[in-house]
């Protein structure tokens, strides 16, 4: 049986639905930790299967740096508009466009982009945070196009 606060719990930390969270608890026991890296592991899979889908909405999100001497833009795709208005999906784009204006080694392409440390926690990569957003969303998403800019020095 399910714990119903461990249920609230790890849907609140991970934002994936209450049902993939129940699955995960039931596998698991009710053992948070090993819910989360359950999932983890089905978003990898889930990754896998959404790949080829076509991603033709989206949005571009900035970020501009409290010193306004660094910045960035990045086009983030996903498969609806219906995702891309969502506010989870809003904050998904802030933080990556905070991600790539935070790199003291801009990445030259998204492959390089994909393989960085995420800031908040270096033990995941970007390639990560986005299969747990593709999870989360139920969607393909990519990132299109990014630019950081640097006062001052040209790109």
């Amino acid at each position: 049986m399910v714990d119903l606060n461990k249920l609230k719990q790890l849907r609140k930390e991970t934002g994936i639905s209450f049902a993939m969270c129940k699955k995960a608890l039931e596998e698991t026991k009710n053992n948070i930790e090993a819910s989360k890296k359950l999932m983890q592991k089905w978003g990898l899979e889930k990754a896998v299967d959404k790949e080829k889908r076509l991603t033709t909405q989206g949005a571009i999100f900035s970020y501009v740096h409290h010193d306004r001497k660094v910045a960035s833009l990045v086009e983030i795709l996903c498969e609806s508009d219906f995702v891309a208005i969502n506010s989870d999906f809003q904050k998904f784009g802030q933080e990556i466009a905070m991600q790539i204006a935070s790199m003291s080694t801009p990445s030259k392409n998204i492959n390089e982009l994909l393989e960085q440390e995420y800031v908040r926690d270096p033990s995941k990569k970007i390639s990560d945070i986005i299969k747990e957003a593709i999870l989360k969303f139920g969607e393909n998403i990519k990132i299109g196009r990014f630019i950081k800019w640097n006062l001052g020095i040209e790109s």
